[in-house]
């Protein structure tokens, strides 16, 4: 086998979360440039980092964590088919699908959450679909009670996210530990 099937899955999932994550980031400064005379958006979420502004940051970190792992992953999938020269077919080749995919939505879908959840919760959400309104911008107050709604959303996506990882690992270890 000369190339890796499962690695090249991986790299380009990284490649369109690392697009995602570029656009969402293209998004956040357009938007700040857009309404930078009324309110400094980030300079908001900063400050008011002990509330709800929290779950956008960690989202967004998240995220460029997740990128980076599936493009790690890329390199596990790889050793596996070129150095090792092991294939990944039948039931294994099911459990890397539900890695692939686990990993690629549960992730996604948590950091996506998280991050709308913050922008809501942090009331700059408001703000912005005011069109940065002086007097939406004197309103704004952080609102902890919405964030619970979120709570099951992002619990049922760790959980694909987990069920995705647990099954690559064993498709890993058992494709490792095959006989020649």
């Amino acid at each position: 086998m000369t190339t890796s099937v499962w690695g090249n899955r991986f790299i380009i999932a990284a490649i369109i979360q690392g697009a995602i994550i570029t656009g969402l980031t293209l998004l956040i400064v357009a938007i700040q440039l857009l309404f930078s005379s009324t309110i400094n958006i980030i300079q908001f979420l900063s400050l008011s980092f002990e509330g709800p502004a929290k779950w956008f940051f960690l989202g967004y970190i998240f995220y460029m964590i997740l990128v980076v792992a599936i493009a790690v992953t890329a390199v596990f999938y790889n050793h596996l088919e070129i150095n090792m020269t092991k294939r990944i077919s039948g039931f294994r080749k099911v459990l890397a699908w539900i890695h692939l995919i686990g990993m690629n939505v549960g992730g996604t879908a948590i950091t996506l959450t998280m991050i709308f959840a913050g922008l809501i919760g942090s009331g700059i959400l408001g703000v912005i679909i005011s069109g940065a309104s002086t007097s939406a911008v004197a309103k704004l107050t952080p609102n902890n009670a919405i964030m619970v709604q979120f709570i099951p959303p992002i619990a049922t996506f760790a959980g694909l996210l987990s069920i995705g990882v647990i099954a690559g690992g064993i498709t890993y270890i058992v494709t490792y530990l095959q006989k020649e």
